[in-house]
């Protein structure tokens, strides 16, 4: 027996009118897994000579669902980033203690959430004027942090990330409405074929992919460390796979790798010596703001996905300096 996808309801400010708002793009509510066409633009913006990044990486972006901007941050800002991604996952930081996400078995640090907010620095780097703008203009309007994270792949222990959408579990679990919203890698440590960097499928955005598997109660808990719901149809990434190839962006710490919310992706493990850890920054539309989830009854933490502080991102333009965090 499958189940029917939820209708939300939102309260219209003229008069108070309840509307209906139709789930677009349910997932987790069939028995087989679906393919829909995407049904929201990718560019929300006309590109122009003032535009934050060139008419060619818009058209690549629009194709391919990511693009690379290489030499984003200079040394003196990397080394802050560095230093600050070091001492959060140190365990001498006084972070909020569910925001640390170990590795299942080892313990060992995978990831750090809610970094700007429990750090001036990466705080800086979310309102950087150089990410907020290229968010902006992606998106069509302002913009709020929906997501920020330090992810970590130690040197010969750090374990993958499988395969998956984002807006498929943003969408399903903490009620983002529509793909209006973009991620930004910075790249902390140089990231190489061999050491697990972010792998796309190129194109995969125009696709929203409908997995099966009704989501368990506080599921957040186990997907952070190891996520089996939301996970795609391995005949369907297959299939994406064989048509567009698999892209495999890399580069020096201070690149930054911008991708749609849609985009499927996913890195290897790094049994390397050399580390990789990158700060993550989801940039969410204001008029995209969450909604109730669309599949669990109870919405993830804020820690995860933002409700309680959507304010819109004031730029920070200049350098990153530790007198301005």
């Amino acid at each position: 027996m499958t189940r029917r996808a939820p209708i939300r309801w939102l309260r219209r400010s003229e008069g108070g009118v309840m509307a209906k708002l139709e789930d677009i793009y349910p997932s987790r509510v069939k028995a087989e897994p679906e393919v829909a066409e995407r049904r929201d633009p990718v560019v929300y913006s006309e590109w122009s000579e003032t535009a934050p990044i060139t008419r060619e990486q818009t058209e690549f972006f629009r194709k391919n669902g990511y693009i690379v901007i290489e030499n984003a941050f200079d040394a003196n800002e990397l080394g802050l980033l560095q230093n600050e991604g070091a001492r959060l996952s140190s365990g001498t930081a006084n972070l909020e203690p569910e925001t640390a996400i170990t590795e299942p078995g080892s313990g060992a640090v995978r990831s750090v959430f809610k970094i700007h907010k429990q750090s001036d620095i990466f705080w800086r780097l979310a309102a950087d004027e150089r990410l907020v703008s290229i968010a902006q203009f992606l998106l069509g309007d302002e913009v709020y942090m929906h997501q920020s994270r330090l992810n970590y792949k130690p040197g010969f222990n750090g374990k993958e990330f499988y395969w998956h959408s984002d807006f498929e579990t943003w969408h399903v679990e903490d009620g983002m409405p529509r793909m209006r919203a973009v991620s930004m890698s910075v790249l902390l440590n140089e990231n190489t074929p061999a050491n697990g960097p972010t792998m796309f499928i190129p194109g995969s955005h125009e696709r929203f992919i409908a997995c099966v598997g009704e989501t368990p109660e506080d599921h957040y808990k186990q997907s952070l460390k190891k996520q089996e719901y939301g996970v795609p149809d391995a005949d369907m990434l297959a299939a994406m796979a064989n048509e567009t190839g698999i892209a495999m962006p890399t580069g020096p710490a201070g690149t930054v790798v911008i991708f749609d919310c849609n985009t499927m992706h996913g890195s290897n493990s790094n049994i390397t010596p050399f580390p990789r850890s990158n700060a993550f920054l989801v940039y969410n539309a204001i008029s995209n703001r969450l909604l109730a989830p669309f599949g669990p009854k109870k919405p993830r933490p804020d820690f995860i996905a933002a409700r309680e502080d959507t304010s819109k991102m004031k730029p920070v333009a200049g350098r990153i300096s530790r007198q301005a965090a």
